[in-house]
């Protein structure tokens, strides 16, 4: 049976893991990321014409801030969409992809004139949408609500199964965190390890973020759940 370490955090990274086991693949979960939300008050959306949405975590630190759930809500892919649908919000259009299509998708479903955008933002993004929107004449608020952080060490679970060599592949989902995992494994003295070791990379992004030397580098076809989730059944079955 393949076994797979999980990177993600410990909520996401639990879905992806049950996913995993249906189709007959142990996951090993050491999260090399978790977020904690910035405190404050309630946001005024007024003069507000919608929401950018990154990631799910934005979804959870954008419903902490406002109690408006009618407000329209542009997300990067479908994960994030279904986050917002379950935290209430009812007006969703998902970019299905990265964020390059989500400033595509404003700019195709939204007007200048109508109001600001307000970008849910973590400490750290992906991209500049206030920069790919701005020359469209779009407006573009950006708020921090929360921020990523990542280890110092390698999770335990990660270490021993590295250094036993009981790992058949590792999946890693933003370039954040590919460049968190190399650093890791180098500072553990374990980077011969992955030489054996499948990649399986939710992105060209993430695969590009990653300078350690791989046995196969598999990159999923969409950046989504659902893409990686094949390229991992086509590769073992």
């Amino acid at each position: 049976m393949p076994r797979l370490l999980l990177t993600r955090p410990e909520d996401d990274s639990a879905g992806l893991a049950a996913a995993l086991s249906d189709m007959g693949v142990t996951a090993l979960i050491a999260p090399l990321l978790w977020v904690e939300n910035v405190p404050g008050p309630m946001f005024d959306l007024d003069n507000t014409q919608g929401v950018l949405l990154t990631s799910a975590n934005g979804a959870r630190a954008m419903a902490a801030r406002t109690v408006r759930r009618d407000i329209p809500v542009y997300a990067v892919g479908d994960a994030t969409a279904r986050m917002a649908s379950n935290l209430g919000f009812t007006d969703i259009s998902s970019a299905h992809g990265d964020v390059d299509d989500l400033a595509n998708l404003v700019r195709e479903r939204c007007r200048p004139d109508q109001g600001v955008m307000f970008h849910a933002a973590g400490s750290v993004t992906a991209g500049d949408l206030a920069a790919m929107l701005a020359p469209f004449g779009f407006q573009v608020r950006r708020e921090m609500l929360y921020e990523a952080k990542t280890p110092d060490t390698l999770p335990g679970v990660a270490f021993r199964a590295l250094k036993d060599g009981v790992l058949d592949g590792v999946v890693l989902y933003s370039p954040r965190t590919a460049r968190t995992f190399d650093a890791l494994v180098g500072k553990a003295g374990l980077t011969d390890a992955l030489a054996g070791l499948r990649l399986f990379a939710l992105s060209r992004n993430v695969d590009a973020a990653t300078t350690s030397r791989w046995a196969e580098r598999i990159i999923a076809e969409q950046p989504d759940q659902e893409s990686l989730l094949h390229a991992v059944r086509a590769c073992y079955y």
